[in-house]
């Protein structure tokens, strides 16, 4: 997100700018659909540049390594599941919406899979509403890693 917001403001809003600019150069402004464009580009930046601000000023950082959370499964943990019905094993670690990436297992907290399991623990089987179908995995393993 830091490195987005430096590009937003060090270089989108200058090309943003120079857009403006060349476009008023051409006249009439109430006619001229590059203005209206570069406007649109504009304010797009500015509210991408406030809501990374935002977000960047409430965040956050946890290590999971210092979570003592018993065992359960809680926001930053990484779980170890077996599906019930295929046998087949995935790990996923459960984190902010921003940081969700399943290339790399990491499901936001708000997904479906990790609303299930959030507060279950090894051992327990949680049932996941899954576009496909209700899936059943059983949680293997609570790592805070």
């Amino acid at each position: 997100m830091k490195e987005e917001l430096h590009q937003l403001k060090t270089k989108e809003r200058r090309i943003v700018i120079d857009a403006i600019a060349e476009a008023r150069s051409h006249g009439d402004l109430s006619e001229n659909a590059e203005y209206d464009a570069a406007k649109e580009r504009q304010a797009f930046v500015e509210g991408r540049i406030a809501e990374l601000e935002g977000k960047l000023s409430s965040a956050q950082v946890i290590d999971p390594t210092q979570l003592d959370a018993d065992g359960r499964v809680v926001f930053a943990s990484t779980v170890d599941l077996e599906d019930l019905e295929s046998g087949q094993k995935v790990s996923y670690q459960i984190v902010g919406i921003d940081e969700a990436d399943i290339k790399l297992s990491k499901v936001s907290v708000t997904s479906p899979i990790a609303r299930a399991l959030i507060g279950k623990a090894a051992g327990d089987v949680v049932e996941v509403q899954a576009p496909s179908g209700p899936r059943e995995y059983e949680i293997i393993d609570v790592r805070y890693i």
